[in-house]
């Protein structure tokens, strides 16, 4: 399941306008390039207003689980509906998608990935096959690789471990058996295990305004 080269120029070029690495090559155009793309990349910008900080803020976030604008305001309505600080419930809620886990749990090299594998149904929910690359996975519920999709060489790859090298360690809130590609939830995320960079109270002031 090969990326195109004009996707991953795309996501190139995102991450560093956004400044954080959408995916392991992109984290090593940004290590060579710690600036924003195109000529003037490198010169100092004129001081951003608070709309346009808090703006950056939000598609950096929405960039790095890879959803649509509408979906992010979603998130963030039902996050202010629920008790708890704004912000840590909706990273909590993003973070709790099934593509997002399947992502943490080493299965999948990128977000995309993670969700074309969803989408295809090579993912199972406590054996059920699922999907919704949104479908809210709850604590105590396992996710593995189906049967019948172990042989092919994306999750063979997989359960060889060799995405450890390029993506975070594997959060607290997870108990990942990557040689059988299999993880559980154990217990809700907490804000600071959370590996995505993003001030996500700018998140919810770009929505509260």
């Amino acid at each position: 399941m090969p990326t195109s080269p004009l996707r991953s120029r795309r996501t190139v070029k995102a991450s560093r306008a956004l400044g954080v690495a959408l995916t392991p090559k992109a984290q090593k155009y940004l290590d060579r390039r710690p600036y924003g793309p195109g000529q003037h990349g490198r010169t100092r910008r004129r001081a951003d207003s608070d709309y346009a900080v808090r703006l950056r803020e939000k598609q950096r976030l929405r960039a790095q689980y890879g959803i649509r604008e509408v979906q992010m305001l979603r998130y963030y309505e039902e996050a202010n509906r629920r008790e708890g600080r704004t912000g840590e419930v909706l990273i909590q809620l993003l973070e709790t998608r099934l593509d997002a886990l399947v992502l943490r749990s080493g299965f999948a090299r990128t977000i995309a990935q993670a969700r074309q594998f969803v989408v295809h149904r090579h993912i199972t929910v406590n054996g059920k096959r699922v999907d919704r690359p949104s479908f809210r996975v709850k604590p105590g519920q396992t996710i593995q690789v189906h049967e019948r999709s172990e042989k092919f060489e994306p999750f063979q790859v997989a359960a060889s471990g060799a995405h450890q090298d390029v993506l975070p360690a594997v959060p607290g809130y997870l108990t990942v058996e990557i040689d059988k590609l299999q993880a559980t939830l154990s217990r809700l995320p907490e804000r600071s295990e959370v590996p995505v960079t993003c001030e996500e109270q700018l998140v919810v002031e770009y929505y509260a305004r």
